[in-house]
């Protein structure tokens, strides 16, 4: 079964939240949101879904890697380098690390993503009077 984080630009809106969390609070049934990453903008999107970090993300769902070590070894990178885009990724919710043994194991829980890509902001989306 596929499991798809979306993805979409734009500031994180907690409101929506902060309203579900007083529902559970209150003993109602919430029924559950789909798993969504707000990106800030276009630019932290570009760096965050580079090639190099989109391999990353590939190898981790194809091979199960156990270590940071074999993920290099996987995508014939350096461990370091390696680390540090799977630490910039783990800050963003795309990777978890788990302990094994004294390494770090990455984790994805996903093996989709789904980006919702806007090309014009909310105020140019309304509709356009001839002239």
């Amino acid at each position: 079964m596929t499991q798809t984080l979306h993805v979409q630009i734009k500031s994180a809106d907690r409101s929506d939240l902060e309203k579900r969390l007083e529902a559970i609070d209150a003993g109602e049934d919430v029924d559950p949101s789909e798993p969504t990453l707000s990106i800030e903008n276009l630019e932290t999107f570009g760096r965050v879904f580079r090639s190099t970090n989109l391999e990353l993300l590939e190898a981790i769902v194809e091979h199960e890697p156990e270590s940071i070590r074999e993920l290099a070894r996987l995508v014939d990178r350096n461990p370091p380098e390696v680390l540090e885009n799977v630490n910039e990724l783990a800050d963003y919710g795309l990777v978890e690390l788990e302990k094994n043994g004294r390494a770090k194991r990455p984790v994805v829980w996903y093996d989709e993503i789904d980006a919702d890509l806007p090309l014009t902001t909310k105020s140019e989306q309304g509709p356009k009077a001839n002239a």
